[in-house]
């Protein structure tokens, strides 16, 4: 069975699909980017500034589902530009210090609205 998960406390999806579903015990949260969802904008400044934004998204996703930045286990991580990489992992550090989920982390052509860094992520109970 299937539970589709939805707040206003993060932006709402830009497209046919879910911020997140729970199935069997497993929350699946789509990739999130930097939008403010208080003004359904993207976050202005850096990248530090953007993976910050990120990170405040998929909190509320994981808050509202019942989850904890404990509960997750796999990150996938996009960036605009490798070069991102070091600021991205300084931010990343601040929800993962011990216990870390597994991790990728990819350079793309080009994210949604012009982002810098998108997250997906996924979280077991």
């Amino acid at each position: 069975m299937k539970r589709i998960i939805s707040t206003s406390n993060a932006p709402a999806a830009i497209g046919p699909y879910s911020q997140a579903v729970e199935a069997n015990g497993t929350l699946y949260v789509s990739g999130q980017i930097p939008i403010d969802p208080a003004t359904g904008k993207l976050v202005e400044g850096d990248v530090s500034a953007q993976a910050k934004q990120v990170f405040c998204n998929i909190k509320a996703i994981l808050d509202e589902a019942g989850y904890s930045f404990v509960d997750v286990v796999k990150s996938t991580v996009y960036l605009s530009d490798m070069s991102y990489f070091a600021d991205v992992n300084a931010v990343y550090k601040e929800y993962y210090q011990t216990e870390c989920p597994a991790r990728a982390a990819f350079a793309v052509k080009g994210l949604p609205l012009g982002s810098l860094v998108e997250i997906e992520t996924i979280a077991v109970k």
